[in-house]
C-alpha cells in the first residue's frame, strides 16, 4: 500500500540537485511517495537540467514510478515509486541533450535503492566520468564504494571509458548485489592513514601527468609524507583531459581529494588542488572527507544499527542530506561542530 506523500522544498540548504537525488533515492528505498518543489530555483538556470532529468527517470525506471514534472527546466516533481526491481538497466545522461552530466551523480542516487532490490542489478551509465562538480569515478571507486563495503554494499564499478567535459560520452559498468542487512561504522580519528594517488592525462603528453606526478611527490615530501602515485595514460575518451587525486586509507579513515586540469592552468598547479586539501584533512584527524561524509548519510540511515564517524567540517551539503534524511525516516542525525566535526546517523526517540 502506498503511504503518504512527503513534501520537500528543494531550495533548502545547498538547493542543488542534490536534493532530489537523496529525496527520490530515498522514496525508491522505501516505496514512498515524494514532492520536490523549487527545484534548484536558486540557480542561474532553474529547475531539471538533463543530467537531473536523467536521474528522475532512472529511479521511475527502476521503481516503475509514476511521475509528474518529468521535464527540462522543471521546477516541481512528483514521484509515486510502485515496485522496485534489479536487473539490467541503460542510461545515457547526453541523450535528452549533448551533456557531460555526471554518471557519478546518476550511480548514487541509483545504488541506494538498488542495493535494497529485490535481485541483482547491472548498470551502463554513459555521460562525465570526470567533470566538475562532482565526484570522479576514480573516486568512487578508490574512496566511496570501499567505504560502502565496510557497511555491507555490495557493489562493482568497471571504468570502460573516460568521459571528460565538455564533450562526456564516457561509460561504466556497474553490477550490484543487494544485501537484507548493513553494518554500522564507528569511526573516530584517522591514524596514519595510507596515502596513494593517480595522475591522468587523455590525449594529451605524458609530460603533463609526470609533472602533475613530481609536484605531487615533493609536496608530500616536504610535508614529511610519502605516496604511491600511478601514471595512467588513457585513449578511449572522445577528448582531452588530464587530472589529479590522493587517497588516504586506513582502519577507521576513507578520504580522496581531486582536481581537474584547464585550459591555462598549470600541471603543478593542479597537483596542488589536490595536495592542499589532502594535507588540510589530515591536521584535523577526521574519519572521512567532507564529500564522503554525506554520501554516506542515507546508507547509514537505513541501516540496522546506529553509527557515528568524523570529519572535516560540516559542509553545506552535509547539512542538507541530513535534513533530507530526517524527513524520508524516523532517524536522527546529530551534527556536532569540533575539529574535527562529528556525524551521528541513529534512530529517532519515540514522541
Amino acid at each position: 500500500m502506498i503511504g503518504p506523500t512527503t513534501a520537500i522544498d528543494a531550495s533548502h540548504g545547498e538547493g542543488g540537485g542534490q536534493v532530489l537525488r537523496t529525496a527520490l533515492a530515498l522514496s525508491v528505498a522505501l516505496g514512498r511517495p515524494v514532492a520536490l518543489r523549487h527545484i534548484r530555483a536558486r540557480r542561474p538556470r532553474p529547475g531539471l537540467q538533463p543530467q537531473h532529468l536523467t536521474v528522475v527517470r532512472a529511479l521511475a525506471a527502476i521503481s516503475d514510478a509514476e511521475v509528474t514534472g518529468d521535464a527540462l527546466d522543471s521546477t516541481e516533481v512528483t514521484f509515486v515509486p510502485r515496485t522496485l526491481r534489479g536487473g539490467s538497466y541503460r542510461f545515457d545522461i547526453g541523450a535528452i541533450r549533448g551533456s557531460a552530466g555526471s554518471v557519478a551523480l546518476l550511480f548514487q542516487a541509483l545504488l541506494l535503492p538498488l542495493s535494497l532490490a529485490a535481485q541483482p542489478s547491472q548498470l551502463r551509465l554513459r555521460g562525465g566520468t570526470h567533470v566538475p562538480w562532482s565526484p570522479p569515478v576514480s573516486y568512487l571507486t578508490a574512496v566511496f564504494l570501499p567505504a560502502l563495503r565496510r557497511i555491507g554494499v555490495r557493489a562493482d564499478l568497471t571504468l570502460h571509458r573516460w568521459g571528460w567535459y565538455p564533450a562526456g560520452g564516457g561509460e561504466v559498468e556497474i553490477s550490484i548485489t543487494p544485501s537484507s542487512s548493513w553494518r554500522s561504522i564507528h569511526w573516530a580519528r584517522a591514524i596514519a592513514p595510507t596515502l596513494e594517488g593517480i595522475s591522468a592525462v587523455s590525449r594529451l603528453p605524458r609530460s603533463i601527468a609526470e609533472r602533475q606526478q613530481a609536484r605531487m611527490l615533493d609536496r608530500l615530501a616536504a610535508a614529511g609524507l610519502s605516496a604511491t602515485i600511478t601514471l595512467v595514460e588513457d585513449q578511449t575518451a572522445l577528448g582531452p583531459g588530464t587530472m589529479t587525486m590522493l587517497t588516504a586509507t586506513g582502519e577507521s579513515a576513507l578520504a580522496g581529494f581531486s582536481a581537474l586540469g584547464r585550459r591555462g592552468v598549470r600541471a603543478e598547479a593542479v597537483a596542488d588542488e589536490a595536495v592542499d586539501p589532502l594535507l588540510a584533512y589530515l591536521q584535523t584527524g577526521a574519519s572521512a572527507d567532507d564529500h564522503l561524509a554525506d554520501q554516506l548519510i542515507p546508507f547509514l540511515a537505513v541501516a540496522d544499527t546506529p553509527s557515528a564517524f568524523t570529519c572535516p567540517r560540516l559542509s553545506s551539503h552535509l547539512r542538507t542530506v541530513a535534513w533530507v534524511v530526517e524527513r524520508m525516516l524516523p532517524v536522527r542525525v546529530t551534527l556536532a561542530e569540533g575539529l574535527p566535526a562529528r556525524v551521528e546517523v541513529r534512530a529517532a526517540p519515540r514522541a
